[in-house]
């Protein structure tokens, strides 16, 4: 087979630059197509409110935050961890830093900055970039494939002995993660999950009395639950519903649901009986939101919603501690900050190559699996990319060498 290269990397997003990186650096002579005029669209994206790019917790918390195949996740993780991330943009002369958060920045919290340094590098070690190449089909040619796209000049085929698979999830369709890519794989038998919202806020049918005493308010300093699982965090009152983090950790667990709802502790600092002191000290519930410094988004939820409970204390200190919120349905998957679905795990190997396509491998949100914001996301890419441009270098050498 006449070769163009030795590994093809089809998408342009974290995970494919840095398998392209990879690739490249091991030896491997790298062509690497995109569908949209530049690379790194949706990495820009994400770096607009400050690119958040791991996390600063041990690495062997990180698995957990994954929440299925655990045991992947650490090998994947032992290969580029967050420590090594690190050390790859101090390469690039971006300093980082661990904020109040935990989460990690770079230093200036610019993502142009570093990307335009990621790509010259990357070009500067040899890698060849196609722009406005669409993936139509691949197919097995001789020993290697050959992948077909569709340019705005028209049909183009290029020959490699590997190819690594970077097309992305279905959230942020504008920057080209637009989840078209799943009929491709399934042609050749691969079992894909439909796509799902994750990370994204939900509907909820609120009273027009509520929307006009709270709508774009933050609930601050609270805690909630979901099947006995409670996480600190913040949320914000939409005309639709509710954004936020803490309503973004339990999106598995939401839309598994029947009947999805949320129980909100609005005043986790304190229990309910030193509440009950309070409300007694000051002479019963007149003045109760006052006395219990809520926020007014808080006191509009209970004003609202459990009205008849802000007249007696016993029950309006029990509804501080546990405000139930009944969910509808998550956002639109365009809205959403990542999406979970895409490659079942049991299709890929160790080294994520397609069990049925030897020679394929695959990497970022093109794999089902989801990660809470807060660096784990891009930290998945990075790792996943790492896997597999490595070994597709490898795979492309072996067979070089069987020849």
């Amino acid at each position: 087979m006449a070769k163009d290269c030795d590994v093809l990397v089809v998408g342009g997003g974290p995970a494919g630059l840095r398998a392209a990186e990879v690739a490249s650096r091991a030896g491997a002579k790298v062509i690497l197509c995109d569908a949209q005029p530049s690379v790194g669209r949706k990495f820009l994206v994400a770096g607009r409110g400050g690119l958040n790019l791991t996390h600063g917790e041990p690495v062997e918390n990180f698995p957990q935050r994954y929440g299925t195949e655990q045991e992947r996740w650490s090998d994947l993780l032992r290969e580029f961890s967050p420590d090594a991330l690190r050390a790859w943009a101090e390469e690039l002369a971006v300093e980082t830093y661990v904020g109040t958060s935990g989460r990690v920045f770079p230093r200036g919290q610019k993502a142009a900055v570093l990307l335009r340094a990621w790509v010259s590098r990357v070009r500067g070690s040899g890698v060849e970039f196609r722009m406005g190449a669409r993936l139509a089909a691949f197919a097995r040619e001789g020993e290697g494939w050959r992948a077909e796209f569709a340019t705005d000049s028209g049909p183009l085929a290029l020959r490699s002995t590997a190819i690594v698979l970077a097309l992305g999830g279905a959230s942020w369709p504008d920057t080209g993660s637009d989840g078209r890519w799943p009929e491709i794989l399934q042609a050749h038998g691969v079992a894909v999950m439909e796509w799902a919202p994750a990370n994204c806020g939900w509907n909820v049918d609120w009273p027009a009395a509520l929307l006009e005493r709270a709508e774009g308010m933050p609930l601050k300093n609270l805690s909630v639950c979901v099947g006995g699982e409670c996480v600190s965090g913040e949320l914000l009152i939409t005309r639709y519903g509710l954004e936020g983090g803490a309503i973004y950790r339990f999106g598995p667990k939401l839309r598994a649901m029947s009947e999805p709802q949320i129980e909100i502790d609005l005043k986790p600092q304190l229990t309910a009986e030193a509440l009950q002191q309070r409300l007694v000290g000051s002479g019963g519930v007149a003045g109760w939101n006052r006395t219990l410094k809520l926020s007014p988004a808080a006191t509009a939820l209970l004003e609202t919603l459990f009205p008849s409970d802000c007249t007696d204390a016993e029950r309006l200190v029990a509804r501080v501690k546990s405000f139930p919120i009944r969910l509808r349905d998550p956002r639109p998957i365009a809205e959403a900050i990542s999406s979970a679905g895409g490659i079942a795990w049991a299709e890929l190997d160790e080294s994520l190559m397609l069990r049925k396509l030897p020679g394929v491998f695959t990497a970022g949100e093109m794999i089902d699996w989801e990660a809470p914001t807060g660096g784990y996301l891009l930290q998945g890419c990075f790792s996943t990319g790492t896997r597999a441009g490595r070994a597709a270098a490898e795979w492309g050498a072996r067979q070089a060498a069987g020849r």
